[in-house]
């Protein structure tokens, strides 16, 4: 491990956008009630006050690969530091809903960027025998955002009108402290080898430990040997079908688990069950302590036991508990603290299976050559899939034609087919080189 202690420092780092992530998509669920009480936002308008980041995450993941393979990984790590300080600063000091809506696009650019690229970096410039896990600490650290987040929303809820400008403005100062610290990371010596800076990347990989640095490079060489840039190599091809198709189930079923409802309106679910504000704002807390625990006990189990397993354990798990929260609400059995536990209960298979496996799964599935590419299909696939359901939630659960009990019934039946693509369609990766998973996906040039 002493060997790789620079690399496990970078991952550290660029895990740090992961932060932002969780930290600047969850803490809408306590200014979300503020905000539509100041404007007097319909429902339709109140969804898209919560959704416009995701929006912004879908531009910033389907357009994150050309800058990330024109000008380098730690460029546009960077530049997505300094746009979430940017954002953060002035939806805290929006003077209207317009500007606010705005900037809340704009922070959604970073989000939907660092979805992209953090992950990228990590798996190519991580070994093998470590790669899941440090991708997988930037799923944690996206779960500690959502921490940070509610607690933070506990913390200024109560302090007066203006405790929604605090909740969105603290995203400001973990922003600046990434914008400072990735200045100091190296560039991927994939994408320098990529880039035919063959001597530059073997600087990289000596500064960071590696002992068979020779054999890497040739690795890397031979399956990027008939690229001449990344743009040569189109995505939508018929031998790439296998991790498109992987990437988009994927990203998919990630939010069609309902995993954002609760994220963004987790204080209003609580509110819905005649909790008041106080413990409304409380108990979110719970749930992202929970899925922090969670995603550390599975950053152990990603690398020994695999990803397929921990999905098909997931879904199981997944569609239990979320049929539990469905008959909750059918019923209305509100009293006593059952919807807490059967919500506690969904975090723990989410954050053992979709929340950790997503990033990691789909940063190994694609070969170097389209990996950008890859990456900002999947992670596209989740936030076009995270805009319907943020968007669309308020809206179904305040309609009497559908209401909250068939909104969770919907997400258990999405989480039945995920256990099927699981079981019969999901390859496992664990252990492989990228190249290896590349040969056993038959991708061959």
């Amino acid at each position: 491990m002493k060997e790789n202690r620079r690399v496990i420092g970078y991952s550290v780092i660029v895990a740090l956008g992961g932060l932002l992530f969780g930290l600047d998509t969850a803490v809408i669920s306590g200014a979300e009630q503020p905000i539509q009480a100041l404007y007097k936002l319909s429902n339709f308008k109140h969804g898209f006050t919560v959704a416009i980041a995701i929006i912004g995450a879908v531009v910033g993941a389907f357009s994150a690969g050309f800058p990330a393979e024109v000008f380098g990984r730690k460029k546009v790590i960077i530049a997505i530091a300094f746009i979430f300080t940017i954002s953060s600063v002035l939806c805290a000091v929006a003077p209207n809903w317009a500007v606010l809506v705005i900037f809340r696009f704009v922070g959604g650019l970073a989000i939907g960027a660092s979805s992209v690229v953090g992950p990228m970096y990590i798996a190519e410039i991580a070994p093998a025998k470590l790669r899941g896990r440090l991708v997988a600490f930037f799923q944690l650290n996206v779960t500690v955002g959502l921490f940070v987040a509610y607690s933070s929303n506990y913390l200024f809820s109560g302090t007066g009108d203006n405790a929604w400008r605090w909740m969105l403005g603290i995203v400001a100062v973990p922003s600046i402290i990434f914008f400072l610290l990735s200045l100091i990371i190296p560039e991927s010596p994939r994408w320098l080898i990529k880039h035919n800076r063959v001597k530059e990347a073997r600087e990289v990989l000596t500064h960071c430990g590696r002992l068979e640095i020779e054999k890497e490079i040739d690795d890397i060489l031979e399956s990027l040997k008939v690229m001449s840039s990344a743009s040569a190599e189109k995505l939508f091809t018929k031998k790439y079908f296998r991790p498109i198709l992987y990437a988009v189930l994927m990203g998919a079923f990630n939010q069609l688990a309902g995993t954002n409802a609760i994220n963004y309106y987790a204080t209003r679910i609580f509110e819905m069950t005649g909790m008041n504000t106080n413990i409304s704002y409380l108990l979110p807390i719970l749930i992202g302590l929970t899925k922090v625990i969670v995603l550390i006990i599975a950053m152990n189990f990603i690398d020994r036991f695999g990803r397929r397993s921990l999905m098909i354990l997931g879904s199981v798990g997944l569609i239990i508990f979320m049929s539990l929260i469905a008959w909750t609400f059918y019923g209305k059995h509100f009293d006593g603290p059952g919807i807490v536990y059967f919500l506690l209960g969904y975090m723990f298979f989410f954050g053992l299976s979709d929340g950790i496996v997503i990033w990691v799964f789909i940063s190994e599935i694609f070969p170097n050559s389209i990996r950008s590419k890859g990456q900002s299909l999947g992670s596209f696939t989740h936030w076009f899939f995270a805009v319907i359901i943020s968007w669309t939630f308020p809206v179904a659960i305040n309609s009497p034609a559908i209401g909250p009990g068939n909104v969770f019934m919907f997400f258990a039946v999405m989480m039945c087919l995920q256990l099927l693509f699981s079981w019969k369609l999901m390859p496992e990766t664990k252990g492989k080189s990228l190249e290896q998973i590349q040969k056993d996906l038959k991708i061959q040039y």
